[in-house]
């Protein structure tokens, strides 16, 4: 591996009176493609510019391969940085802007231009190298940008919301590029976005930041299929959050050990009655906590399902709002006065008929306890 363990301890920053950052602690891994996810003004870009050495903490530490880098300066620090707006030199070629840092150097020049050209093929613009920015798309400047970043053979890549001023078909096309890169090269990336999809689709293992704090790290499916938090659940995809009292629990049958037990819970939400989940997690009768099911798990039809297991969830509702997007059709559902469902039904077959399910229709919705999870406990 090429890349940096990169440890970051008990990190603090405020800016006059507004805390950013609230005891930031991260461990990530050696070539590790790692992202830091929140909303607009959670703190991820200064965690970022704290790494880079543009900002400093208000405390804490942070260390590459276990050295402490904070008295370092940026250039110091085997740390490069992309930023949103590429930051190319208007007046320099494609093949001077990745030159740039070699020259500062005083590199030899055949070893110069061999490794420019080298990068230039690696982000596929060798046919460009004489191109001005303003002659190239946006892609086509993002590449340029990355290229300049790997020629100084950084241990770690910064990337802060690299791909935002790009169109979406376009942001696909390059973040698929982006972690063929990563691939490639094999250094640690450190990888901030406001986009889930993004997040979710190239990320190792993902940190979601809000107002300062980590709520949660895992790797994509953790995060996605176990939320730790109300904000995670509802921030990562689309889901149906409930909070609820715990009114029953059994213990599944096992040959599994006590320790790895699953229990069946029936939770009385105020809005459905009540609905069945399973869980690892110890519960008690009367605990306060929050219920999640994701849209794409839920079931619906025109008619009843014909099934006698005690796990499944049924209600009975009228499409709100069908919502066709050709692959699938998302699905309002009302259950009661005031509580809409999600659904998402996939479309994996040709009908020529046309949906089967459309307004104001009189639908049964269903899902296995399996399905839906304990997000959070709320004891009081």
């Amino acid at each position: 591996m090429k890349g940096s363990d990169v440890d970051i301890e008990g990190v603090y920053k405020s800016f006059d009176d507004f805390k950013v950052l609230n005891n930031i602690n991260l461990k990530i891994k050696k070539g590790e493609f790692f992202s830091l996810l929140g909303p607009s003004g959670c703190g991820k870009t200064t965690l970022l510019r704290i790494i880079a050495g543009f900002e400093f903490p208000d405390t804490g530490s942070v260390s590459l391969d276990g050295g402490d880098v904070l008295p370092l300066p940026a250039n110091n620090r085997q740390v490069n940085t992309i930023f949103q707006n590429y930051a190319l030199f208007p007046h320099l070629t494609v093949f001077e802007n990745v030159a740039f840092s070699l020259r500062l150097k005083h590199s030899p020049k055949a070893e110069l231009a061999s490794r420019v050209n080298d990068y230039l093929r690696l982000v596929q613009l060798e046919g460009h190298a004489s191109k001005k920015p303003s002659q190239l798309s946006g892609g086509q400047k993002q590449r340029v940008a990355i290229a300049r970043a790997l020629i100084n053979e950084p241990r770690v890549l910064l990337l802060d919301e690299p791909l935002s001023a790009l169109d979406a078909k376009l942001r696909q096309r390059m973040l698929i590029e982006l972690d063929e890169i990563h691939d490639k090269i094999g250094i640690t990336f450190i990888y901030v976005t406001h986009d889930q999809q993004e997040a979710l689709s190239v990320s190792d293992r993902i940190a979601v930041m809000n107002q300062g704090d980590v709520l949660q790290v895992g790797t994509p499916h953790e995060i996605y299929e176990s939320p730790a938090t109300d904000f995670v659940a509802r921030f990562i995809g689309e889901t149906n959050l409930f909070d609820g009292t715990v009114a029953s629990v059994t213990a599944l049958p096992s040959a599994l050990p006590a320790e790895n037990a699953v229990f069946l819970v029936e939770l009385d939400i105020p809005e459905l009655d009540r609905i069945k989940v399973t869980t690892v997690d110890r519960v008690e009768v009367g605990d306060k906590v929050s219920f999640t099911i994701r849209p794409e798990k839920v079931k619906i039809s025109g008619d009843k399902p014909a099934t006698k297991r005690e796990d499944i969830n049924l209600f009975r509702g009228v499409v709100d709002e069908p919502i066709y997007s050709g692959f699938q059709t998302k699905f309002y559902v009302k259950v009661r006065d005031g509580v809409v469902f999600r659904v998402m039904k996939q479309h994996p077959n040709y009908s020529d008929e046309g949906p089967d399910i459309v307004w104001k229709d009189e639908v049964y919705i269903s899902w296995s306890a399996e399905d839906g999870y304990i997000v959070e406990f709320k004891k009081e």
